[in-house]
């Protein structure tokens, strides 16, 4: 499993064994079942998770009751409630497990320390954030300039394996339309 991880940090960094080694001290490591929580609305988020397997969703429950797909996360992702997570406040959104799911966790502490001691995962942290903030970019305009069919279409094309993976209600939600609008879009 730490392979998986150095092979990740290593698409966009160079890094040593040694450095991975140092790397991974600060990284502790936990298996959820299917349904677990990792992150629960209203309380303080302790960890930013690295996927090694399985798939998790970031959900937020509006005060209807009504949930909010924001994102999907599976293997090579990195998840959080990153606005509570940087900023030690308490969760605004859910992290929940779709499937048993494996994740390498990194504290707030930790990830300063590495940012500090080894400047080069200060770049690699920096690089995927810029991903992601382009990706959550890119999904807001997607509602913004799309119709449903558009927004279906370029999932599918985009991540043809969440398909398979996450039920069409929560597909639904993560596109905005109800379930029966997904079943048209779908045939």
């Amino acid at each position: 499993m730490k392979e998986k991880l150095k092979k990740h940090i290593k698409e966009v960094i160079f890094i040593t064994d040694d450095e991975f080694s140092f790397v991974l001290s600060h990284f502790s490591f936990e298996k959820y079942k299917k349904n677990d929580f990792l992150i629960q609305q209203g309380e303080h988020v302790k960890h930013c998770y690295f996927v090694i397997s399985g798939l998790l969703k970031l959900v937020y429950d509006d005060k209807n009751g009504k949930q909010h797909i924001i994102s999907f996360a599976m293997e090579d992702w990195w998840e959080s409630d990153f606005l509570s997570y940087f900023t030690q406040t308490k969760a605004k959104m859910s992290l929940q497990c779709i499937e048993a799911t494996n994740v390498f966790c990194l504290t707030l502490k930790n990830y300063q320390k590495l940012s500090t001691s080894l400047h080069k995962m200060e770049s690699f942290f920096l690089k995927k954030s810029i991903s992601g903030h382009i990706a959550s970019q890119n999904r807001i305009l997607s509602f913004l300039t799309s119709n449903a069919k558009e927004r279906y279409e370029h999932l599918l094309k985009t991540y043809p394996s969440l398909f398979q993976r996450v039920p069409k209600t929560l597909l639904a939600s993560y596109l905005g339309v109800s379930r029966e609008t997904l079943s048209r879009l779908s045939s």
